[in-house]
């Protein structure tokens, strides 16, 4: 399937710009470069990450958004059950007269999507601004290649139990399984790996899901009321 132009214009090529070229270029950028929050935990960018391009909504969502606006306009009602008020009624029928299926992508690349945000949506600047240099002589490339020592020490570290199955795992049955996935920027670290059976890495899917919430922002606020009835437990006591 041909590559929508709106998802070239998000990313700043000119819709001339053919689709092998796009994906050439970004296979690149996310290959040697990886998003710093997987390393630092939080995001180093903070608010700038905004001003990044966001990917287009894809049809079938953009369709379904347009159907509800519509259904407020009729009802006056939002979904949450508030009464639908002058602003946002004006908002509504604006977005509703204005939409355009067709400018609406079917599908995005999963190299794609796999570059934005997990919480903001936003592509992230990171496959823009950083090069893939370093003060030393290597490049920012990860490796598949394990060097032995780290095999050494998340064999010991994990007691040569399967980390997925917690069986006893033979010499003949061991491999070693990315948290992150490889493809998805993990590295070969030894933090970033764990010992398991051949079968058990087999049926491992490489899907950031595994470890990351489909909806970050609802996590968000479920550990912070989880923080909070810790808090008023303790208080109790």
């Amino acid at each position: 399937m041909k590559m929508h132009s709106s998802i070239k214009k998000s990313l700043g090529y000119e819709t001339y710009f053919k689709e092998e070229k796009v994906l050439s270029d970004w296979k690149k950028r996310t290959r040697e470069l990886c998003k710093p929050c997987w390393e630092l935990h939080y995001c180093p960018y903070g608010p700038v990450v905004e001003d990044y391009p966001l990917l287009p909504i894809m049809k079938e969502e953009a369709k379904s958004h347009n159907e509800y606006l519509k259904l407020c306009l009729k009802t006056g009602i939002l979904g949450s059950g508030v009464v639908l008020d002058n602003a946002r009624r004006k908002w509504f029928a604006k977005e509703v007269k204005e939409f355009d299926l067709d400018e609406h992508p079917e599908v995005i690349p999963r190299v794609l999507e796999e570059a934005a945000c997990r919480v903001f949506g936003h592509v992230c600047p990171v496959y823009f601004v950083a090069e893939p240099l370093t003060e030393t002589k290597n490049l920012r490339k990860h490796s598949r290649s394990i060097p032995r020592d780290v095999m050494l020490k998340v064999v010991r570290r994990d007691g040569q139990i399967c980390q997925e199955c917690y069986k006893a795992v033979p010499d003949a049955q061991i491999e070693f399984d990315h948290i992150i996935p490889f493809s998805k920027g993990g590295r070969s670290t030894v933090e970033n790996l764990r010992l398991v059976h051949k079968e058990c890495n087999r049926e491992k899917r490489a899907s950031l899901n595994d470890i990351l919430s489909e909806n970050p922002i609802e996590h968000l606020w479920d550990l912070r009321d989880k923080k909070k009835r810790k808090k008023l437990k303790s208080s109790k006591i």
